[in-house]
């Protein structure tokens, strides 16, 4: 959500496609989910910018490697950054900015073949959760944005909204949001 306040232009493309695909009186349905782009564009890109586990599930090395002029001994463990490289620029165009339009010119999905996209991990170690989590995202973002109109309390402005993160097992905003819905009466 805070994103999407960040962004109100991206907020508004959102509505009007999960309106014109809904109905003015619709209600938000799971069938109705596939048939909305632009909300998986936009899950995806939280989904990377903001991952909510940042190193993924340690691996362990079963005999010497050595990579790039390094050798990693037997029985090391490594952890997947993924966090870094969701921000990487070799992999991500403007790696920081929140940009939904990214994964409408894309197939990236959610199985991670070219791992640069890695919200659930990969390969054998990948989430088994990643379908139930897609669907209840999408559907939590679509209905809060389908009957909401969101504004930031008084003296608020996107401008002072801490964007910094805690690091942990799992990653979380250091300030949680606050923002006020408004019914919509369209």
């Amino acid at each position: 959500m805070t994103e999407l306040l960040l962004h109100p232009n991206i907020m508004s493309k959102l509505h009007e496609e999960i309106t014109k695909t809904i109905g003015p009186e619709g209600t938000i349905e799971e069938s109705k989910i596939i048939a909305l782009p632009y909300l998986h564009a936009v899950v995806k890109e939280t989904m990377r910018l903001h991952l909510a586990v940042p190193l993924l599930i340690p691996h362990k090395t079963e005999i010497d490697v050595k990579l790039r002029g390094f050798l990693i001994p037997k029985n090391t463990q490594i952890f997947v950054n993924a966090w870094a490289i969701a921000r990487n620029p070799s992999y991500w165009e403007n790696p920081t900015q929140f940009m939904p339009e990214r994964f409408l010119r894309s197939e990236m999905d959610y199985k991670c073949q070219n791992f640069s996209f890695l919200p659930f991990g990969s390969r054998r170690r990948m989430c088994p959760g990643i379908p139930l989590a897609q669907r209840v995202v999408s559907l939590m973002i679509a209905s809060l944005v389908y009957h909401f109109d969101w504004k930031l309390p008084d003296g608020v402005t996107p401008e002072n909204l801490d964007m910094t993160d805690t690091f942990g097992i799992t990653l979380q905003r250091a300030t949680p949001l606050r923002a006020i819905p408004v019914a919509r009466r369209d």
